[in-house]
């Protein structure tokens, strides 16, 4: 999208400056208004340099936005971003959108989606895959359930993120159903990666090299490729810098089990996958890179 007057008069409002806003604020900014918020005054440092316009509060910087973008942990935080005390929700205009971009379940998107459109809010369920250095390009892979007013509304911010962009249903709630298959696709091939890698450095091969054959064969996997190299370097004295904490999976995986649950599915691989990253949590690794998770199939290097 190439910046003209008319997107420059569209305003998004994003909320939470960390790993993956401030990347994604900074790439909206290259065609559109944007605000920015963020409880961390170095955060709002670091947007104000990139040319983003910060503001004191959510409210403030949500304040007359065509569209708000969010970012949170859970269905509780999602609550109280719009709805508690400091709730950004009386201040959204009608006609705005919210644009959620987290993997927080069914459930908790159709109750927020219901709470908006009495404020003439509509909800964007858009959940994303990728990294800071994909959100930063526009790079990102996004499913969206919203009806087609609320995505054309959608569509300026969507479209500058997005390099695929899948329309999965008209109903908030569908982008999370699919995210959450996505998910317990991502949990268990990093569980497997992590009892691969386990297993060949207990066996005497060399890490570098198996890695470097398993994904040019059969076996390979993007989170293989992805995770395997972070793998390698669990173990050194400061671990794998921090892409993608441990925590999110016990988040996500729990949301996959308790989907399963509900409509009576086993899932027995996606359930094991789940205790494993409990047991990291447990262990004290929630803060660690999730590919710390071969630190709970073999806490000290087999090989080693």
């Amino acid at each position: 999208m190439n910046p003209t007057a008319e997107n420059r008069a569209y305003t998004v409002a994003v909320l939470g400056l960390g790993a993956m806003g401030l990347p994604m604020a900074t790439r909206l900014a290259s065609g559109l208004t944007v605000h920015g918020f963020d409880i961390a005054a170095a955060r709002l440092e670091l947007a104000e340099a990139a040319g983003i316009r910060t503001f004191g509060s959510g409210a403030e910087a949500a304040a007359g936005a065509d569209a708000v973008l969010l970012a949170v942990r859970n269905g509780a935080q999602l609550n109280e971003v719009l709805f508690g005390e400091s709730g950004i929700a009386s201040a959204l205009k009608p006609g705005a959108v919210v644009i959620m971009t987290s993997t927080v379940g069914v459930a908790a998107v159709t109750e927020v989606a219901a709470a908006l459109a009495q404020l003439q809010v509509d909800l964007v369920d858009a959940p994303l895959s990728g990294g800071p250095v994909r959100a930063g390009a526009g790079d990102l892979l996004i499913v969206v359930g919203a009806t087609e007013t609320a995505r054309a509304a959608a569509a300026p911010v969507l479209g500058l993120l997005a390099s695929t962009l899948t329309v999965v249903g008209d109903n908030p709630g569908d982008g999370q159903a699919l995210k959450t298959v996505n998910q317990l696709l991502c949990g268990v091939h990093i569980a497997a990666a992590a009892e691969a890698m386990a297993l060949a450095d207990a066996l005497g091969l060399d890490r570098e090299k198996t890695l470097e054959a398993l994904q040019s064969g059969a076996a390979a996997s993007f989170m293989l490729g992805n995770r395997g190299p972070r793998m390698l370097q669990a173990y050194e004295e400061d671990g794998a810098e921090v892409l993608s904490r441990l925590d999110i999976f016990v988040k996500d995986m729990g949301i996959v089990t308790k989907a399963a649950r509900e409509v009576a599915l086993p899932t027995p691989v996606a359930t094991a996958a789940e205790q494993l990253y409990l047991l990291g949590q447990a262990a004290g690794l929630g803060a660690a890179d999730d590919s710390a998770v071969v630190k709970v199939v073999a806490p000290r290097r087999p090989g080693a």
